[in-house]
């Protein structure tokens, strides 16, 4: 008869039991010579014990009766917290208490912290004669004792019911994201342009893989328009996308995450204030402008028509004849491409001939 676990096949059960073992019976290096104290006051008697080892004997009589309400277990005597039951607590002025009560919890700035809050205190102090105000570091700590006073965002329910709003979460780019193949990891990324109180964006893409890129000139960067713009990529592209990169802009939300989620594309965005994580669409962006937005966008600003054709032809030549230095400048991206073991077994001869320029043209025909 076989005894079977329920936590079988579950990754990691095995790792976690064997230290929750190894932690809940740990033995200290204190425990051990404790208990060879007593083994040598048994032996020899009590007062050997104590000229030996320099213990007290209400030590030693502690120690035997820890011994006793483990059950003989050595682990027993391991040292116990020290931490004392009445806490030294800080004294400051109540009006100080109470000023850092509000200012945390006012509704025009919540949530300060420490070194925002310390040039505050002090022209609080001043004219009240409060002769010491808290430092950063104490500010801090006046903070926890109180505890935390951290405000939330309120939203009401459907129910009437009010209820904290949270942030929402969103899925972090892994650090071992590293692209294997053509449409494992797509980046996305938005410039805009601005004259006289008017604005032109301009949406790229680029395959991280292959250094394929797509990008088209719009009036808008909504969500909607970027959902647009992302389907006719998925139209154009020859090969599957299964994971998406972008930063938090609204663009890439709502109907774009939609979109993802519903073709099952893994949408992973960048830590805030962190363009390198999207370096290679960021460096792609500084390509197109330094080499063609730049030279077009006064004359073809008015005109997003004519300013994609220009850019069709541009992309044509990024993607078909420019060589790109991942590939020591020796190939362009759509040679890496076409030279793929996916693009040379999934497609028939038929579709691979003439993509990139009738891929291009096709995208940048639409008006978004």
């Amino acid at each position: 008869m076989k005894i079977h676990s329920k936590y079988r096949g579950i990754k990691g059960f095995v790792t976690v039991y064997n230290r929750a073992v190894r932690y809940q019976y740990m033995i200290t290096k204190q425990a051990q010579e404790r208990y060879k104290i007593l083994i040598h006051w048994g032996k020899y008697g009590l007062a050997s014990a104590m000229d030996a080892f320099k213990v007290s004997r209400r030590t030693l009589f502690n120690w035997k009766e820890s011994l006793a309400a483990g059950h003989g277990k050595i682990e027993a005597l391991n040292p116990g917290k020290r931490t004392p039951q009445k806490k030294r607590k800080r004294i400051w002025d109540c009006r100080i208490l109470e000023e850092l009560r509000r200012l945390r919890g006012s509704d025009v700035h919540p949530n300060l912290g420490a070194e925002k809050l310390y040039p505050l205190l002090l022209d609080f102090c001043g004219p009240l004669g409060i002769k010491e105000c808290p430092k950063p570091s104490t500010i801090e700590r006046l903070i926890v004792d109180m505890g935390g006073l951290r405000t939330f965002p309120q939203k009401v329910s459907h129910f009437g019911k009010v209820k904290r709003a949270n942030r929402q979460k969103v899925l972090r780019k892994p650090k071992d994201l590293i692209p294997t193949y053509p449409g494992h990891v797509l980046a996305l990324d938005t410039i805009e342009k601005q004259r006289n109180g008017r604005r032109m964006y301009i949406l790229t893409a680029i395959d991280i893989y292959t250094r394929t890129t797509f990008s088209i000139a719009t009036k808008s960067h909504s969500s909607k328009t970027f959902a647009h713009f992302f389907y006719l990529i998925m139209q154009m592209f020859p090969y599957e996308i299964k994971n998406v990169l972008t930063d938090n802009g609204s663009e890439f939300k709502l109907h774009l995450d939609a979109l993802l989620k519903k073709n099952k594309i893994t949408h992973y965005h960048t830590y805030p204030k962190t363009p390198k994580m999207n370096a290679h669409c960021e460096s792609f962006n500084g390509t197109i402008q330094e080499e063609f937005v730049d030279y077009h966008v006064n004359l073809l600003f008015d005109d997003t028509t004519k300013f994609n054709e220009k850019l069709t032809e541009y992309l044509n030549f990024y993607n078909t004849k420019r060589v790109h230095c991942a590939f020591n400048n020796k190939l362009a991206p759509l040679e890496v491409l076409t030279a793929s073991e996916y693009y040379v077994s999934k497609l028939p001869a038929e579709c691979r001939n003439g993509w990139g320029y009738s891929a291009s043209c096709c995208l940048n025909g639409y008006m978004l």
